[in-house]
């Protein structure tokens, strides 16, 4: 979709190329607010609150040890989600590696390395008693094939050739959550498989805002195409955000040198 300001593609790679020209200092407080933002913003879909102290203990390299060792579950769980962010930048920029279904587990084992690995992950083997989504969960038995469609789905030509990029990214998580694979975070990991999906295309990541938390979940229950009219949404907040962060750098930065 493009805009007076051009096409997601353009600029997404616009905001590349200027974080690019500004001093480490700003490159390095951006990167770590963004991460912070869409762990936030991820896990508060999920019911999971951090506070800003926790997010800033978790991510700061120069703490091994978190002083509080009340924190320590939570800062466990927010590093293993900025694992996750780290691995689908990666993969992302891999173009020859394929993005099928080891990926979207790999996925799941950062979040839950206690899982095991890729040939032993277990799919969910009942519904669950306290549900957080309130959409109809695919039956255990169903899983392997109802993920298996999805990936089938992606790997066909025909669904590049006649889908964006943000239309195959997004229906992908929509029959991705709505199938459940996994005993928790299964919206998380399909949020990351989504994302993983925008980023190999040239996009940024759709963060979803906590604030549209219940629009989120009716989507879930309604159609593929108001997944779609969000995920949309979240990426022109995203870019939004961003070249005003960096308007305000440059602009501040024009008027010192001058």
């Amino acid at each position: 979709m493009a805009t007076a300001k051009g096409s997601i593609e353009e600029r997404w790679a616009r905001i590349e190329a200027r974080l690019a020209k500004t001093d480490h200092a700003f490159r390095h407080n951006f990167n770590e607010n963004f991460d912070m933002s869409w762990i936030f913003h991820d896990s508060a879909l999920e019911g999971t609150v951090y506070t800003f102290n926790e997010l800033k203990t978790a991510i700061d390299p120069n703490i091994t040890v978190v002083p509080d060792s009340s924190l320590q579950p939570i800062c466990e769980e927010i590093r293993r989600h900025r694992e996750a962010l780290n691995y689908i930048r990666d993969y992302a920029s891999k173009k020859r590696q394929p993005i099928n279904l080891d990926t979207l587990k790999k996925i799941y084992l950062i979040l839950h390395p206690e899982e095991g690995d890729i040939k032993t992950v277990k799919y969910r083997k009942d519904i669950p008693q306290h549900r957080l989504y309130f959409h109809e969960y695919a039956q255990p038995d169903k899983i392997p094939v109802k993920v298996k469609q999805v990936m089938d789905w992606l790997a066909e030509p025909e669904t590049k050739r006649t889908r964006s990029p943000v239309r195959i990214a997004a229906r992908a998580h929509y029959d991705l959550v709505r199938c459940f694979p996994f005993q928790t975070d299964s919206g998380k990991v399909s949020r990351l498989f989504m994302n993983l999906l925008l980023l190999r295309a040239g996009y940024p990541p759709a963060i979803v805002h906590h604030t549209e938390r219940q629009k989120y979940y009716e989507a879930l229950k309604g159609s593929a195409a108001t997944m779609n009219s969000i995920v949309q949404e979240s990426i022109d907040n995203a870019l939004a955000s961003a070249e005003k962060v960096l308007d305000e750098y440059e602009t501040k930065t024009k008027a010192f040198i001058s």
